[in-house]
């Protein structure tokens, strides 16, 4: 019997639908760091744009389907590569099941669900990664889920400087939003594109190559602003950084 810590994977619907080479190289890390990833093929979405929308029947049936594919037996971790997904299910499924029959199965998964780099840092507590290695100057965003919702700061920062030739360049107000906000990039998009404007030039000013962050929907943001304008800097999930070097 495998006595590795054994761990389910919720991949967040765009990052499978758009970027699901980052979700891959989660698994990766997962698995050099020790773990048995399983993956439930019939999950779906958090129901997070739902809720933000004020559908929240909507978002409560998703719920449901969320809290019936992750509940286990064994109350397996759940490690998700974004913070927006993971602080959904941790905080606002509460206003959506706190009163329901999922009541138990619902707090056993808040209990363990957690962010990537949170897993790595606070349930494992691995501070570096072996073997990664990326030569190159980038700066980091506090995503506003990871900051405000699930209180990740210095986790996923200490991980990069342990990555083999990587310097990591504080940029100014990093703690401020790049503008994206779901739905708030479309029904606000002059105002959205000025906060990505306002986040890139501070990235900018740091002279590094890549801006790295916890959530690929803050990155997706910022890299359409990036590209629009020819901009020399590229834009990385913490993932993707991790398995550099390999």
């Amino acid at each position: 019997m495998s006595s590795k810590l054994k761990v389910d994977l919720f991949v967040p619907c765009f990052m499978d639908q758009v970027f699901p080479q980052t979700a891959m190289n989660m698994v990766k890390i997962l698995e050099k760091l020790g773990c048995e990833v399983h993956y439930n093929p019939e999950q779906t979405c958090c129901g997070q744009p739902a809720y933000n929308a004020g559908f929240f029947q909507e978002a409560q049936e998703v719920a449901l389907k969320f809290i019936q594919d992750f509940s286990h037996p064994t109350a397996r971790y759940v490690v998700c590569p974004s913070a927006s997904c993971t602080g959904m299910v941790r905080n606002s499924y509460n206003d959506l099941l706190e009163n329901t029959s999922n009541h138990l199965e619902l707090k056993q998964i808040q209990k363990n669900i957690f962010e990537l780099s949170e897993f790595i840092t606070q349930v494992l507590m691995i501070e570096k990664v072996e073997g990664a290695h990326f030569p190159h100057k980038v700066t980091y965003h506090d995503s506003c889920s990871a900051l405000r919702e699930l209180s990740i700061k210095e986790g996923p920062r200490n991980l990069l400087r342990q990555v083999a030739g990587l310097e990591l360049i504080e940029m100014n107000h990093t703690e401020t939003c790049c503008g994206f906000g779901g739905t708030f990039a479309v029904k606000y998009e002059s105002i959205s594109v000025g906060m990505a404007e306002q986040k890139v030039q501070h990235a900018l000013q740091t002279k590094a190559e890549f801006i790295v962050s916890t959530d690929i929907s803050c990155l997706m943001h910022l890299d359409g602003y990036i590209g629009k304008n020819n901009l020399p800097i590229q834009t990385m999930h913490l993932a993707d950084v991790l398995v550099q070097g390999w």
